[in-house]
Order: C-alpha cells, then structure tokens, then sequence
C-alpha cells in the first residue's frame, strides 16, 4: 500500500509565516537525480501542477510531482530551525543512506 508522504504542522506553519499561498505558491518537493548519494531534494516555493499530489493545510499547500511521489512514499516534510540554520528537512524511510547535508539520499 502506497502512503504519502506527510507534512507536519510546523512546516504548513512556516508557509504560512511567508505568505506563500498568498503568493500563489506552494512548497514543491521534488526528487533528482545527483547529488553525493545518488538523488537529491529540490524543495522550492512553485505553482501547482495539474498531475501533482496536493497536501494540504493551513491554508497552505506542499506539492508532489508523481515522478518524485514513490521516492517519498511514507516520508515526513518538516521545518527545522537549528543553530546552523533553518530549513525545510525530509524524513525519509525509504532512503538507505543520506550524506552529512541531508539533502542528498540513496536508495
């Protein structure tokens, strides 16, 4: 059974700190190929696409492309903020192992 993945409370909560749906705009994240372990995450504000999975809340919505959709099956979208910075992250169960920046993955 596929399952979605999931966004959390914070990260529709930072959207909404920027105004994005206010913009048009949503939170893409998108898989690729590259980075240091063989894909890597594109995550930027883009309008949505008519074949994207749509999540949805707080008035504010995180878009899928239903390429990118089995890679991030089950996979938690979250906001951090930390000393080093603050940034959108993905938990991501089905990735084998990810480098230090956590924003490149192998499968």
């Amino acid at each position: 059974m596929n399952l979605p993945p999931k966004v959390t409370p914070r990260a529709f909560e930072r959207l909404s700190e920027i105004g994005a749906a206010g913009q048009g705009q949503a939170l893409r994240v998108a898989v690729e190929g590259g980075g240091c372990s063989g894909f890597q995450y594109e995550i930027k504000l883009d309008a949505p696409e008519a074949d994207d999975l749509v999540l949805e809340g707080a008035g504010e919505k995180v878009v899928v492309d239903a390429t990118s959709l089995p890679f991030l099956e089950n996979a938690v979208i979250d906001f951090s903020e930390e000393l080093i910075g603050a940034r959108f992250t993905i938990e991501n169960p089905n990735a084998s192992s990810s480098c230090g920046c956590g924003t490149s993955f192998s499968m």
